[in-house]
Formats: C-alpha cells, structure tokens, sequence
C-alpha cells in the first residue's frame, strides 16, 4: 500500500513530533506534507525523511512565529492537493491538515490530536496569547467559516482516531464523527525504574501559555518546593519572572539529560489541559508518580493514588493541596512502570496497522 503522511507544521518539537516519528518508523518511504519546515530547528536526521513543505515557508518569521498565520494555513491545506498514486493518506492532525485535497481512489485515516483549538476553542486560545484587539474582533467571524471549513473537510476522511477519550469526544462534538481511541506511542523501554527520589518535582514542557506551568510555579513558590522545569518557548520570559528562589527553568534539555532528570524527581507535575501527556507516561516509566489536572488526556493514564493524583481545579491554590497531599502517600515505582508499559510505542504501531488494515480501503464511516 503506498501512503502519504500529513503533518500541520514542523517548527517545533512536541507530542505532535513524537507521533510523526513514530508513524515516520513504521513507513520509512512515505513522504510527509506539511506546510513549513524549519530545517535548522528540527532534528538533523529528518533531513533524511522525503519532506514536503508549501510556498508558506517563504513568508516573514513563519518559523519562529506561526501563530499569526494561522488561517492562512488553513487556505494552504485546502488548496494542497495529495497526488492520486497513494492509496493511504495518514494524517497526524492538530490543526488545518485534514483538509488536503485526496484523489477519488485515496482513502484517508486521520489520527486526530484534536479537533483545531484556534477555530473550536478560540476564546480560551486566546485567553492566553497576545493576540492584538483588532484581530480579536475580526477573527471571530472569520472563524466560523473556518468552523464550516473543518466540519466539510472531517466529512471526507475515512476513519478517524481519537488519541483519548477527551479527543474522541471533542470529536463527536466537532465533527458529528465516531471514532476509536489509540493512545499515542511512547518509547517506554528508554527508561528504567529509579528508586532513588531527589528533591525536586519536575516539569518537562514546551513553555507556552496553555501548558499552565504558571500554576506549578505559584503552588511551589508559596510552598516553598523545588521545582525544576525543562523546555523552551515563548512564554519563558514570563514564567522567569514568576520563578521564586526554589523554581528552575533549565531549558531544553537533551534525550541523556531529560532521563535522569526523569529518573531524579520525587513527582512529575503536569498542569495544563492537554489532549493526551506523553512526558507524563515517560515519567511512569521511570516509576515516578504523576500530579496532574483532573482533565483530558490525565483522565486516561493517571490513576488517583496509585500513579499519581489529581487536583481538580486550575488554580495555584488546588495544586498546591495536592503536592501537601502528596507527601504522604507511598507509590510503587515498579506498579507505576507496569502501568506506563499500556502506553508503549509497540502497542501503538499494531494498533495503528490493525486500523489501517480495517479501514484504509473503506468507505467514510
């Protein structure tokens, strides 16, 4: 079977990039579509890969700052037409890529991140960005064409994949779509148990407003916890300002480093809203317990008291009774990893390939 894999953009490294790669593993010979290509701050070796970008690349600072193009990206998938030599098109979807234009032949399976934040959550997205109040008044109504868009495009894939059960629903309600759940892969066998437990909680993160690291920062600020926090992005300089003296931003980090900061930490902390968490499941893997938000992707890996806790509400005052909570219970680090081993990479590709099998000569369901 030839397949196409479609990817939203790649100019930064996450979750989304995780699944590519494995995806990318599985097919070695598929290209991968996308929109911008960041060369220089992507992975040498995907160099390598068959990459295909759009005219998008040329525009002014698209590789550092995508955000504000953002309906333009949608213009560029609905006009990106997929050759009709695939009979597989793949696509690894957060943003506008499920709108690439597919032959009569073609079948399209997309494994869905999410339905798109900026078009179906616009004002919780830009809660947190800076946005400029002019396009705050416009976008609205330029996303409910956007809406309309989306809702025509998901109508033509073939079988959707939910990556949790948060997703699977977003979906229903998005899209008017089913779909299956198959949770992201994670390359458990990286890392090993630890039974050591240094003074720190961790952070492992891409610093942007949404991941809600601000709330970490405020609960170990007024508790006086060590926090160390991994990763980099624009809102960096915000959270540097916030740090208290018991608060580290360390940056990116390299794979060697990320293990044993993993492999150190008493608990991994993990604030935000997310879809799925696979930093989260690396830390199981190392048997560590996770304190997350009691929402989307958290609801599906950590179970209360035995590989982490909740706290349910998004505020600095909420996480900080669960990390005093979490002094005294004792969690079992190999119960942890035996849990985190559901989530591996290897499960991932036979249940990816189970649903191409099924699916991907199908009628749309």
């Amino acid at each position: 079977m030839a397949i196409a894999l479609i990817h939203d953009w790649l100019n930064q490294l996450g979750g989304a990039e995780d699944v590519l790669v494995e995806l990318h593993t599985m097919f070695p010979d598929a290209p991968v579509y996308t929109s911008i290509y960041d060369r220089a701050r992507m992975p040498a070796e995907w160099r390598a890969w068959d990459i295909r970008s759009s005219w998008m690349d040329r525009l002014p600072r698209v590789h550092r700052m995508h955000q504000p193009y953002m309906p333009l990206f949608a213009a560029t998938f609905a006009a990106m037409r997929i050759p009709d030599q695939y009979d597989l098109v793949l696509s690894n979807k957060s943003a506008f890529c499920i709108g690439v234009r597919i032959g009569a032949r073609t079948r399209h399976v997309c494994y869905c991140l999410t339905p798109t934040r900026f078009t179906f959550d616009f004002y919780a997205y830009a809660k947190r960005e800076h946005i400029p109040a002019p396009a705050k008044a416009i976008l609205p109504a330029l996303n409910a064409v956007l809406r309309a868009w989306e809702r025509r495009a998901a109508r033509r894939v073939t079988r959707f994949i939910a990556i949790s059960r948060e997703v699977q629903q977003r979906i229903q309600t998005c899209y008017g779509r089913d779909s299956i759940i198959i949770y992201p892969p994670v390359r458990v066998n990286r890392y090993a148990v630890s039974y050591v437990s240094n003074d720190y909680f961790l952070i492992v993160s891409r610093l942007l407003p949404y991941k809600r690291i601000d709330l970490a920062i405020e609960a170990c600020n007024r508790l006086g916890l060590p926090l160390w926090i991994a990763g980099d992005g624009r809102d960096r300089p915000r959270l540097e300002r916030m740090a208290g003296p018991t608060v580290r931003l360390l940056g990116r980090v390299d794979d060697s480093t990320l293990s044993g900061l993993l492999a150190g930490c008493r608990a991994f902390i993990f604030p935000g809203l997310e879809d799925f968490g696979i930093a989260p499941i690396q830390a199981m893997a190392c048997g560590k317990p996770v304190i997350a938000y009691a929402g989307g992707g958290a609801l599906d890996t950590v179970i209360e008291g035995v590989t982490g806790l909740l706290f349910r509400e998004p505020t600095p005052d909420s996480l900080a009774i669960a990390l005093s909570t979490f002094q005294h219970i004792p969690f079992d680090p190999a119960g942890i990893r035996l849990h985190a081993e559901k989530f591996s990479a290897e499960r991932f590709q036979k249940e990816i390939m189970q649903v191409l099998r099924q699916h991907g000569a199908g009628r749309p369901a």
